[in-house]
This record gives structure tokens, sequence and C-alpha cells, in this order.
């Protein structure tokens, strides 16, 4: 246990020092950064009926582009067994001469704590946007929108083996959204020109698994380290400018993340999260918008 405990701190303290790669950003995509599946939670015994939650990330994408977003949620335990969380969450991109900003998505996640080491989610994306934007009358590519827009289901497992943690999950799109980007709708000096076409985008589902370890700095900080591989299940698919759908080769494949999460107990009811991410492996094409080369989040929490 202490070998991988070590291993897990230097994995993820290169992962933040490493700078040359890029990955799925999980800020946007949605279930990396649901409260039962973040580090710690499947540890949390305290009986705490209610907690608030405020924060903000930044991040460096494709295409020379910067995005930033906060959230507002609300965790509701409602017996020893069950309990609800409640997230909306915001996007802003810069880049390009572009700048966009919009409302994101609604996370609605019910969860249930079947024993002391198992916590199962189930829980519901619902799109504040369907990622129709557009500038001059012509549709915007992924990267500049705020939501997937996409009507998600999701569903995970968190497991406890002493301070060790692993969460399994799944995110799998009900529905498409309505965006409408040919490439070749802008002229050929367009930066916009090389960007991957999602014309009538069809997005596949992804699943992760998180480990995490925590560790006890003192009684105010914790430090965890975590690894958190993605595996995006099937091609990505987009319509032609002949009305011919095709796969997005390359679209398929592993993503794997390395992640510091940084908590402060300022007391018993009030906590700071810091959470830096950077990847060390990505996925041949990113279509959907959600590359990050570099991600940090700032968290305020507290309970009632």
């Amino acid at each position: 246990m202490k070998k991988l405990k070590l291993f897990l701190i230097a994995t993820s303290l290169l992962a933040v020092l490493t700078n040359h790669s890029y990955a799925q950003g999980c800020s946007d995509a949605g279930f990396c950064t649901i409260n039962s599946f973040k580090p710690g939670s499947t540890a949390n015994t305290e009986s705490i009926n209610n907690q608030f939650k405020i924060g903000a990330f930044f991040g460096s994408a494709d295409n020379s582009i910067f995005v930033y977003g906060n959230y507002l949620e609300y965790n509701r335990q409602l017996n020893e067994k069950f309990g609800v969380d409640l997230k909306l969450t915001t996007l802003a991109q810069n880049g390009n001469g572009l700048s966009v900003f919009g409302l994101s998505d609604v996370f609605l996640n019910t969860n249930y704590r079947a024993n002391e080491k198992i916590k199962l989610t189930l829980g519901m994306k619902f799109p504040l946007t369907n990622a129709s934007k557009s500038l001059n009358n012509l549709p915007l590519p992924m990267d500049y929108q705020a939501s997937l827009g996409t009507f998600d289901l999701i569903f995970g497992v968190g497991y406890e083996i002493k301070n060790l943690q692993i969460v399994a999950a799944i995110q799998q799109p009900l529905t498409q959204n309505d965006n409408h980007f040919l490439a070749s709708s802008y002229p050929a000096n367009s930066k916009l020109f090389s960007f991957q076409s999602t014309n009538q985008f069809k997005r596949s589902g992804d699943v992760l698994l998180r480990v995490s370890y925590p560790v006890s700095l003192n009684q105010k900080l914790t430090l965890t380290p975590s690894i958190l591989p993605i595996y995006h299940l099937a091609k990505d698919k987009y319509t032609d400018e002949l009305n011919i759908e095709k796969e997005i080769i390359g679209s398929q494949g592993l993503t794997l993340n390395g992640n510091i999460y940084l908590d402060y107990r300022v007391n018993s009811k009030n906590t700071i999260q810091i959470n830096m991410g950077i990847p060390f492996m990505v996925r041949d094409v990113r279509p959907d918008g959600l590359t990050r080369s570099f991600i940090a989040n700032i968290e305020y929490g507290i309970k009632f």
C-alpha cells in the first residue's frame, strides 16, 4: 500500500509538471467532477445534512483557446443511505478573436450508500443549450459551445479499500445536440477552417476509472493524488456537405489524466479545495471541444 501511495503521488506530480500533451477536459463533460465521484467523498462519514459549494476553473484548450467557468452546487443528505446533488455550470471560451459565454448544464444525482465501503450514484445531465451557437449566421464549432448539448445518463460506483478510493462510472448521451458546424463554410484563411466539422454531431459515451489516495498532511490539509483514465466508447460521427454521415477517425480511445487535490479544512463547516489536472495520454481526435492541456479549479464549501 505504501508503494502504491508513493506511486500515485509521483504520478500526479509528474502530470502537473508535464505540459506537452492534451487531454479530455472533465470540467466540461461533467461526470469527472460530480461530488460523489471526486476523491474524498467515499471516505467522508461525517453526518452533514446540507452542503453548498461555489467553484471556478480555468484551462488551456486546443486551437489557442482559453476556457473559464464556474459552478454552484448543493448537496443534501436525506438519511443514512440516500443523498441528492444538484449542480449548475457555466463556460466561457476566448481565442482566435472570439469570446463567448453561456450557461452549460444542470446535473441532478441520487446517491445510495450500500455500506461503509460502497456508494452508488445515478444521475442525469440536462443541457441548457443545444450547442447551436453561431457567429454571423455561421455555426460555431464545439470548441465555442457552452455545453455538449446532450441529455445524458450517469451511473457510477465508488469503493474504498482502507484509504484507497476507486470510482468507476459511465456517462452516456441519450440525445444528440443541434450543432451544424462545417469547416468548409468558412473561408480558407479563417482559423475555423481547420477545425473538425461537427454538423449533426453524434457523440458517443465515456467510461472512467478514478483511483485516489488521500494523504493527511496535518489536521487542516489533505493532499490527494489521483489517476483518471477515461475511455471514449466509440467513434463520433458527423454529416458532411453531401449529407453523408461519416465516422470521425481517431475519436474513439483512451485519455489518461493525472490530478492533484489540496483540501484545506478552515473549520468543521468550511472547506477550500484546489485541484489541478493534466494528461499523460490522449485520443488522436477530440471533436467535442473538451481538449485541455491544463486545468485548475478552486472551490469553497460550507456545510450546515
